[in-house]
């Protein structure tokens, strides 16, 4: 998108200041943890781009607070390399470099924000390869410690410790399909046919390259079934979410030029828990909305 179209869907270029006042409007506020997904073209012409947009979060929530990212790993080996010639597979696990927190890049689907927070001075990353977050701020080290192998969207993962510091989300102009907290109401539901996915991606252990065996909830394909549930062509995430703002629950308002909203993660984990178990039956059968 071209920046006079930028510029005119903001009324103007959304300053660092700018962006201080919309965020505070919203409900952000001094000391919070707050975990946050941006669509940059959404706000408009952010003046100086992700360095200002971060600067105005750190702004916002102070030296006590701290801003968390989803970040993954670009470069990780595909799920499916099982699949691969066997001759492909063996030079693959010959050479591919091991995960690494410090330089590994945050996947770029994810937008420019994690990649550009995980790189700032003093930010944190977690060590999972696949599941990776970051943070920078006051709580970054204990939100991002031992962040389990297995079961990484669970109990223990930095997912779960966001709620525990009673932290927030924040949505600037992302699509709520992107809210990756559900997935810990996910790996949290008590439900059934709760799929998951096993894969393997090399890490470092003690100095040497290994390929380690992960298994996870399928966060791609989704954790459940949710087809009698959601359209077809609607992500499931989408529908939790706008079901959990007609609720009530979450603050919507404007930065720059985007529709944006911020949540308490805890009643985001409770509301998709609830979601999902009163839409799935122990028989194995639908529950009647």
């Amino acid at each position: 998108m071209d920046e006079m179209t930028l510029l005119r869907r903001a009324g103007g270029p959304v300053t660092r200041s700018r962006l201080v006042r919309d965020l505070t409007a919203l409900g952000l506020g001094d000391g919070d943890t707050v975990m946050f997904h941006t669509r940059m073209s959404a706000i408009g012409y952010v003046a100086g781009g992700p360095q200002t947009l971060i600067g105005a979060l750190r702004d916002v929530v102070g030296a006590r607070g701290t801003l968390v990212v989803s970040c993954g790993w670009n470069d990780a080996p595909p799920y499916d390399v099982t699949d691969w010639p066997q001759a492909w597979q063996d030079a693959l696990r010959a050479e591919h470099p091991a995960y690494d927190p410090d330089i590994s890049e945050a996947d770029h689907e994810n937008g420019r924000l994690p990649e550009a927070l995980r790189r700032w001075p003093g930010a944190v990353r977690s060590r999972h390869p696949d599941a990776s977050f970051a943070a920078l701020g006051a709580a970054a080290t204990p939100l991002m410690a031992d962040h389990p192998w297995d079961d990484p969207h669970g109990p223990g993962s930095p997912l779960a410790r966001l709620v525990g510091l009673r932290g927030r989300v924040l949505m600037l102009g992302a699509p709520l399909e992107t809210l990756t907290l559900l997935h810990h109401a996910e790996a949290l539901a008590e439900a059934p046919g709760k799929r998951f996915v096993e894969y393997e991606q090399p890490i470092r252990v003690d100095g040497a390259r290994v390929w380690r065996r992960f298994r996870d909830i399928d966060s791609t394909d989704g954790a459940f079934d949710y087809s009698p549930f959601v359209p077809e062509g609607v992500d499931p995430f989408e529908v939790i979410a706008r079901d959990m703002l007609a609720a009530g629950i979450g603050t919507r308002g404007t930065v720059g030029a985007a529709d944006s909203c911020l949540f308490e993660a805890g009643e985001v984990v409770d509301f998709g828990i609830r979601w999902i178990e009163e839409r799935l039956r122990w028989d194995g059968t639908a529950a009647a909305r």
